[in-house]
């Protein structure tokens, strides 16, 4: 991407969380910022307080129209776009056995269909620009599972081959592409799951209780600390595929793959000789 001292972001899932927070850390620093949210009211003291340096729009990332429109509007009101940001999605909280389709459905509306509606509105965009940055919010999730949280899980690591295989296609333009991907920090994120902890089969009340108070004594990090972290990534010549967010993430991601690799070599005779 080329260097510009003002960068211009569209951000979808700014009005809490960590997309909030790094709305306002980009405008703080001079930043001009498309931020949306499904409700406009959540962003109107952004407005109050940066004026024109910020664009607030309504959003539902699974409607693709508006999708398409608010893109549009973003780019025509600032005259391009630097960085374009898929923050929007939330977590699906219960076993395997007691999902429903209905669920798993619009948990992939918004966590994989809504970030890939919003980067194809955009590319065409940055594509006749001849640069821009598309960022991702995954999780340290996108690369292993967790109990509970399995169709979450399941829907950052779509999201991540997503990411993967556009930034291997879009790079010809000039165009970079950052999964970020945050491991636990003390936001709310997830907080109006709970309620559907304790439903469902009840073979499983002792496991989900022991797992709640496992998530309940892991240390989270400050989302405050994020955002010089971040600028960094966007600031950079070359920006990696994919950027840890945080401290606990690259040992966990070590035995995990020290794991995986140790089960394909075990078993490799056998695999080898279905070849």
């Amino acid at each position: 991407m080329e260097h510009r001292e003002n960068k211009v972001w569209f951000i979808t899932g700014a009005s809490r969380g960590l997309g909030r927070i790094w709305t306002e850390a980009a405008l703080e620093r001079g930043d001009l910022v498309a931020a949306t949210a499904r409700k406009t009211e959540d962003l109107s003291k952004l407005k109050d307080k940066y004026g024109d340096r910020v664009l607030t729009l309504q959003l539902d990332v699974t409607n693709a129209e508006q999708v398409k429109e608010v893109v549009t509007r973003a780019h025509s009101y600032f005259g391009r776009l630097d960085i374009v940001l898929n923050n929007a999605g939330y977590p699906l909280v219960g076993t395997i056995e007691d999902g429903n389709a209905e669920d798993i459905r619009a948990l992939y509306e918004t966590n994989v269909l809504g970030p890939v509606t919003v980067i194809q509105a955009a590319l065409p965009l940055l594509r006749e620009q001849g640069y821009g940055h598309i960022l991702g919010t995954s999780s340290n999730l996108g690369h292993m599972a967790l109990p509970i949280l399995g169709y979450y899980c399941s829907s950052k690591w779509a999201f991540e081959a997503i990411y993967e295989s556009l930034a291997m296609e879009v790079s010809q333009f000039g165009i970079n592409v950052t999964i970020v991907e945050p491991g636990a920090y003390a936001t709310e994120f997830g907080s109006e799951q709970i309620g559907k902890l304790f439903t469902g089969n009840e073979v499983y009340h002792d496991f989900k209780t022991k797992f709640m108070e496992g998530m309940r004594g892991m240390e989270k990090g400050n989302p405050a600390a994020t955002p010089q972290a971040l600028f960094k990534v966007v600031d950079a010549e070359n920006p990696p595929l994919r950027f840890n967010l945080g401290s606990h993430n690259l040992p966990g991601l070590k035995a995990v793959y020290a794991e995986r690799l140790a089960t394909w070599e075990a078993w490799d005779e056998i695999s080898r000789s279905a070849q």
